[in-house]
């Protein structure tokens, strides 16, 4: 698929897929014969990825390092692999902390439903 079917399906703009290009988040993409970049499943697959460790707050730099023990293949498995555990601690400590904050919320609205606040 073109850039915009592949912007458009992604939910990321093409602005966003060329930065990404650029810094080597998408590095193996193909051209066609007039020069325009060509995506394909797989590159879906992977933006969506890269998405969600955006979504859920991994800085650029550890996407990027992934993205590149990813580019050199399987011998890079167990890296990978203590990255995405490391992020997973990050990910589960920021959910604790959102659910504290969450139900000190819901206690002032408590307060405000039963008339404690003025």
């Amino acid at each position: 698929m073109n850039m915009a079917e592949f912007s458009k399906q992604a939910e990321v703009s093409a602005h966003t897929l060329r930065y990404y290009e650029k810094i080597g988040l998408l590095p193996s993409i193909s051209r066609n014969a007039s020069g325009h970049r060509v995506y394909g499943s797989k590159d879906l697959v992977w933006i969506e990825f890269i998405k969600r460790l955006k979504d859920t707050a991994m800085p650029l730099k550890d996407i990027l390092k992934y993205s590149e023990l990813r580019k050199q293949g399987a011998s890079t498995r167990a890296l990978r692999q203590l990255l995405l555990e490391k992020h997973l601690e990050d990910v589960k400590k920021h959910i604790t902390q959102q659910q504290s904050h969450l139900g000190a919320i819901e206690a002032k609205i408590k307060l405000y439903v039963i008339g404690k606040v003025a």
